[in-house]
């Protein structure tokens, strides 16, 4: 009889791979983390809550993919020059990824503010300067990924626009230039009775295979005890 495996992806068994006892300056937590790969080495930029509550973003290089070496100090904080992204980043940045397309790593991001979440892009080379390019959506929107090459001429986005009107769902839209978007649309929704029937989100940058874009997505289901995170996996059309 065939032994029975319940999942297809196994935690290592070394967790957690960073703590705050990893991290080289005062914060609260670190989590929810963004890879890429940069000459040669693994690339982490992870979202740090500091000791005023804002979250922050640290970068971790390794040459292994397990043990990192994080930076003194934070490479983005919330912006403090005068301008949109300053209003829109007050009560910090949070929830990073990163797509490479061409040579530039583009870092989509959730921006925090008296006015909620919204999704911004910033942009880099090296990993050492980093440059915002744009706020991207309306409040209240967050887990919002670039695909990692254009479309029919368009750069492509997913994301979960949240309100108060269920289902909360994954959207995809289209820009000429990343700072226009629209053509916007539903793609796929919880699933009621669902172990993602509460709500759902992109995760990483989709992976482009022979059968379509893999899309690996978070869903969410309510209990007593709170509410349960896991992960999916979605297939989209090329």
């Amino acid at each position: 009889m065939a032994k029975f495996r319940r999942d297809v992806v196994h935690r290592w068994e070394g967790n957690p791979l960073i703590t705050i006892e990893d991290i080289p300056f005062p914060c609260n937590t670190v989590f929810n983390a963004a890879c890429a790969k940069y000459n040669g080495q693994y690339i982490l930029l992870l979202r740090i809550e500091d000791l005023t509550g804002r979250s922050v973003f640290a970068l971790g290089r390794s040459e292994n993919g397990i043990h990192f070496k994080i930076e003194d100090e934070p490479v983005m904080q919330p912006c403090e020059e005068e301008g949109c992204f300053k209003e829109y980043e007050r009560k910090g940045i949070e929830d990073p990824r990163i797509t490479k397309i061409g040579e530039v790593y583009y870092i989509m991001y959730t921006a925090v503010s008296a006015y909620g979440p919204l999704l911004a892009i910033a942009k880099t080379e090296d990993f050492k300067k980093f440059e915002r390019v744009g706020l991207v959506s309306q409040p209240d929107n967050k887990d919002g990924v670039l695909f990692p090459e254009k479309i029919n001429g368009s750069y492509v986005k997913l994301d979960r626009p949240h309100s108060d009107i269920s289902p909360w769902a994954v959207w995809v839209s289209f820009s000429p230039d990343m700072i226009h978007w629209g053509q916007s649309k539903v793609i796929f929704q919880p699933v009621p009775y669902h172990w993602d029937e509460m709500k759902i989100g992109p995760g990483a940058t989709p992976i482009k295979t022979a059968q379509g874009w893999l899309n690996i997505y978070h869903g969410v289901f309510p209990t007593m005890d709170g509410a349960v995170y896991r992960l999916g996996v979605g297939l989209h059309d090329l």
